[in-house]
């Protein structure tokens, strides 16, 4: 990092109104930042800032910055990934799929009566449901892999380089890691939840889009809910015959090769 000269130095306005210096050529000496409402989040979340970097300094603020980014892309009541933080990484897997034509997975999981276990012990009951469903999932899958909360009460589970001969085993492992939990939702008062899942490949050695692929697994899921419930449903993965020309060209066109 290039040294900062103090002519170049501005001051910043942190959550205490105490002045930090930055490097900044083109801003005013008068210009400041509020920082008090990011720290307030921080904060609020638990997140820890860096005790031994001087107040204001750069590695300082990086760490503010590094924890926002954290705090956008997780969910407040799992601490799984966020759907903005999944559709970024399926977006990813979609790239790296194109390019190497390993085989990956989606699935779109749902919690079944979920409104009857609100309707029966209240909201309260239900967050202790889903955060609960969601340390299920994450206990379930690899560090490679990404669990997100989808919305309500939905997930979605990207699992890279998973063969289509394994994947109805690792969905069927996951339904039953859920299936077989006894969850405390108040003093002892336990109930059990369900899922269903849907799943779908991503086509091998072709640039696809999140959406379509998100829709295929939907899919899916509701014909799980369609037959039943409490069952995983996979779409049978196409198989493409791509010539190594056409390869080398899906090598070159990678959206993520300039920030990787």
């Amino acid at each position: 990092m290039r040294a900062v000269s103090a002519d170049r130095l501005v001051h910043v306005e942190s959550a205490a109104r105490a002045p930090v210096a930055i490097d900044n050529e083109n801003k005013p000496a008068a210009q400041t930042l509020r920082l008090q409402a990011a720290l307030q989040l921080l904060k609020q979340a638990g997140h820890a800032l860096p005790t031994d970097t001087p107040r204001g300094s750069l590695p300082w603020l990086q760490a503010v910055i590094d924890g926002m980014c954290d705090l956008s892309s997780r969910d407040a009541l799992t601490s799984l990934a966020n759907r903005r933080q999944f559709e970024l990484a399926l977006t990813r897997e979609i790239d790296r799929v194109a390019r190497s034509g390993e085989s990956a997975l989606v699935l779109m999981v749902d919690i079944d009566h979920f409104k009857r276990i609100n309707d029966t012990h209240g909201h309260a009951a239900g967050d202790e449901v889903i955060k609960d469903v969601g340390q299920a999932l994450r206990d379930c899958v690899r560090p490679m892999d990404t669990v997100a909360r989808f919305g309500g009460e939905e997930f979605a589970i990207i699992l890279p380089n998973c063969p289509p001969a394994f994947g109805h085993t690792v969905a069927e492992r996951v339904r039953l890691k859920v299936q077989r939990r006894a969850i405390a939702v108040a003093p002892g008062v336990e109930v059990q939840a369900t899922i269903s899942l849907g799943g779908a490949f991503a086509p091998q050695w072709v640039r696809s889009s999140a959406p379509l692929w998100i829709e295929r697994a939907d899919q899916q899921l509701y014909r799980a809910k369609a037959e039943g419930r409490n069952r995983a449903c996979l779409e049978q993965p196409t198989v493409s015959h791509v010539s190594a020309e056409e390869k080398g060209l899906l090598f070159g066109q990678s959206q993520f090769q300039d920030i990787e």
